[in-house]
């Protein structure tokens, strides 16, 4: 059965999509038996195209209220695809959550960041938000499944996160609608979340897109209005050439008052010198993908890196994820999908094959569509991982390799960012279409010949899909976080994360901005590929940058060296971590936490921690039931304290080292400080035990880089981690919401640097200051310790 009308085919003229702007109250998509329907999915009227994101000086309320539907039904139009209702609790990814987490995770987020915003004041649904708040991000191709993934866990039914979703929807309607706009919008205006609520929501439109593309394709069904690119232009990409590029300069960052909102990694200045190097003129294709094939490129050893082969062998994987083909090839799938896979005959021959006239291609692979299969198209890029391009780099030869950040800038040939005239990012420019396969033109690649050419000769430089590149992910230069936001990039500054530029065929918003700059561990599936680069000559190459910070992974209680670069071809540049958090978590700086708190300093430290216990004493009412949230607990001394008398502490760090030190006390109820575990540097003292009062089973420690809704309900918030926050308003704002939930409770923060006058901006006038304090700390340093809540409650009132 050939089904070839569903995809384009043209030679040299464009179709392109244009919005379909209906209420669907009663219609239903072409679905067979009791399947799922468009109006079950949707919230508002559907639309089919991507409008642009709006501006930050010059935008109108009418703009961005326009900008966020078309935002929120875009997301509910993908998940539309869905045939029935029991497809929404699936694991199309072993590593990731059900589908259902990624159909209300959007909306959460509107939530959560509109709380910090003091946007709105409260909450939709908290089991929801605490629910719905976080996904995962595994920290290798073999981790264990999540028990959300499947198993036991309850999910809520469709229709309840679709009334969700509706009540959301109306929520940030509202205050586009009624709340003031002051323009130009800041970094620090409240306006700043809605940006980014909506900014994540498209992110995720991309997210889920990856997601659904692996679902079993008898499972979704090709939404109404979705158009695939062309498979061939009609002049098949048989030559691949390598252009010369000459030596220039460019900037990498946006300034923070620039018109463009942007991601916190994506702000900041860095200025590279690239010598001349060359480029492949196309992305790698299936073309040349397939050749590498046919060389048993999968099966050489000597083709791959060491932690490449590992994930190779581990996966059992033959060819690309979105290839198809007939060997019953293991899947990435999750829980009850676990042994489906992609590849096998009852596929290939389903009603979801386009297209059978199979070309060139003699060993018959085919390729999975977002909603349909199709014979390989040998013009469109591939879609690889970090490791599969590298092993094709190294197939091709010695010093072939990945563009580097610097030149896939380079490649773009773009002018300058004027500031005054948003149109020199490609996002905005006025025939988009007819120039990149970006912002949702097409629900697919597209071939690599197909749009034009840029200044460096050059094709796909933007959109069609994402290019993987050889630098670690790491802030710019000037980088700082977002008090709304402060670990979107950081937990990702850690050395395992490679970037990827220049957004794919779903990329829409910000995401196909030039200054996007997204990152992803090298063994994930996206919607990305690469091109070749190479160095001319040996004496100058272009710079990589590689994170030089180790990390301690604590569930692996070792040291995670950053895996380096390949030096073929580039020279590296070894930067820190601008994840401050991961540079301070040294052996060193334990040690130092371990003698403050169980060693030579404690004297020094036990006047203030006697006085945090004996506030907390009373504010939990004389030892009656009590929960209390520590943040910056170190390795534990005060969270035991506390347990002694509290039924609950959470007690939390940044710092993997010290919540290893800690969990070894809970278990043990002693620490060697020299023990061969690679976590504190030698230490006077050898063993350390937790104090003689101290109940361990009330007690857990969490490593966090930020405190999620699911902890909630705390008699007392006490915080002593601000002098070493990276970003202390984000947790400032985050505790504010925690006190505020019950009547009698307490905030007690301690500081040297954040004075009462300091705090009264986040806390005020939601907390009053009930009480301030300086005590003496070391070198001579006094901190402050204030108590903050609502005013006392007169019992003859309640």
């Amino acid at each position: 059965m050939s089904k070839s009308g569903d995809i384009v085919n043209i030679k040299d003229s464009f179709r392109f999509s244009t919005a379909i702007s209906f209420w669907c109250s009663s219609a239903s998509c072409q679905y067979k038996g009791a399947r799922m329907t468009k109006q079950e999915v949707l919230t508002g009227p559907l639309e089919t195209s991507s409008k642009k994101p709006c501006c930050l000086h010059t935008c109108t309320k009418e703009q961005l209220l326009e900008y966020f539907e078309n935002t929120y039904t875009l997301d509910e139009w993908l998940f539309s695809s869905l045939k029935e209702e029991g497809y929404f609790y699936k694991c199309p990814d072993r590593l990731r959550l059900p589908l259902i987490f990624y159909y209300c995770h959007p909306a959460v987020v509107y939530v959560n960041k509109l709380i910090l915003a003091d946007l709105i004041q409260e909450r939709v649904n908290e089991n929801f938000e605490a629910m719905f708040e976080t996904g995962v991000d595994e920290m290798s191709w073999d981790d264990t499944e999540n028990y959300r993934m499947g198993g036991s866990y309850k999910w809520p039914t469709v229709a309840e996160v679709v009334e969700y979703r509706q009540k959301v929807r109306d929520i940030v309607r509202s205050v586009i609608q009624e709340r003031e706009l002051t323009l130009p919008v800041t970094q620090d205006s409240p306006w700043w979340a809605v940006w980014m609520g909506i900014e994540h929501e498209r992110i995720h439109l991309e997210t889920s897109s990856v997601l659904i593309r692996q679902l079993p394709v008898s499972m979704v069904t090709k939404p109404v209005g979705w158009k695939y690119g062309p498979l061939s232009t009609g002049e098949p990409v048989l030559r691949n050439p390598m252009l010369k590029q000459p030596p220039t300069e460019v900037r990498l960052g946006m300034d923070d008052d620039w018109p463009v909102w942007g991601w916190d990694n994506e702000y900041g200045c860095d200025v590279v010198s690239v010598p001349k190097f060359e480029a492949s003129k196309y992305m790698v294709t299936n073309r040349e993908m397939l050749a590498f094939i046919r060389a048993n490129g999968y099966q050489q050893r000597n083709y791959w890196t060491d932690e490449g082969w590992k994930w190779k062998e581990f996966r059992q994987a033959k060819h690309p994820a979105f290839w198809v083909c007939n060997e019953e090839c293991k899947s990435n799938c999750g829980a009850d999908l676990a042994l489906y896979s992609h590849c096998n005959t009852q596929n290939t021959k389903s009603e979801n094959m386009l297209n059978e006239d199979d070309g060139d291609n003699n060993e018959k692979y085919w390729l999975r569509l977002m909603f349909d299969i199709t014979t390989l198209p040998l013009d469109w890029p591939v879609e690889v991982n970090f490791h599969e391009a590298k092993a094709f780099c190294a197939w091709k030869g010695d010093d072939y390799r990945l563009p580097t950040e610097a030149e896939e800038h380079v490649l773009r040939g773009l002018p300058d960012f004027d500031p005054e005239n948003v149109k020199t990012d490609p996002i905005y420019a006025k025939e988009l279409a007819k120039l990149y396969n970006i912002n949702l033109v097409y629900g697919s690649s597209t071939p690599v010949n197909f749009y034009p050419k840029s200044t460096s000769g050059c094709y796909d430089t933007f959109g069609n899909v994402w290019e993987w590149i050889e630098d670690h992910f790491n802030g710019i230069p000037g980088f700082h976080t977002n008090q709304y936001y402060h670990d979107f990039s950081t937990p990702c500054f850690d050395g395992k994360h490679n970037m990827i530029l220049g957004g794919s065929w779903i990329s829409t918003g910000i995401e196909a901005s030039r200054f996007a700059r997204f990152s992803f561990r090298r063994h994930f599936i996206q919607h990305a590929g690469f091109r070749l680069a190479r160095s001319i000559s040996d004496k100058t190459m272009s710079p990589a940058n590689v994170v030089d910070t180790p990390v301690y992974i604590l569930d692996t209680k070792s040291l995670d060296k950053p895996d380096t670069l390949s030096p073929t071809g580039v020279v590296l540049v070894r930067r820190q971590s601008t994840n401050s958090h991961y540079v301070s978590d040294t052996a060193d700086n334990v040690a130092t936490f371990i003698d403050q708190q169980y060693g030579k300093q404690w004297n020094k430290t036990l006047a203030i921690f006697k006085r945090i216990r004996s506030l907390t004493w009373e504010a939990a009412q004389s030892g009656h039931a009590s929960r209390v949230l520590l943040v910056g607990c170190g390795p534990g001394r005060l969270g035991f304290e506390l347990s002694a008398f509290c039924d609950k502490v959470i007690a939390c760090d940044t710092s993997s080292r010290c919540i290893y030190v800690a969990n070894e006390l809970k278990a043990n109820g002693r620490y060697h400080c020299n023990a061969e575990d690679g976590v504190v540097t030698k230490n006077e003292i050898d063993v350390i035990t937790i104090p003689d009062d101290a109940k361990s089973e009330r007690i857990e420690f969490k490593l966090l880089t930020w405190i999620p809704f699911e902890l909630k309900d705390f008699n007392v918030v006490i915080n002593t981690m601000l002098d070493r926050a990276q970003n202390p308003r984000a947790w400032l704002l985050r505790m504010k919401e925690l006190v505020t939930s019950g009547r009698n409770g307490r905030a007690i923060v301690v500081s040297k640097q954040w004075k009462p006058e300091h705090l009264r901006k986040d806390f005020e006038p939601s907390l009053q200051l009930l009480m301030d304090e300086e005590h003496e700390a070391d070198d001579d340093v006094t901190c402050s310790l204030s108590v903050w809540g609502k005013a006392p409650v007169d019992e003859a009132e309640v």
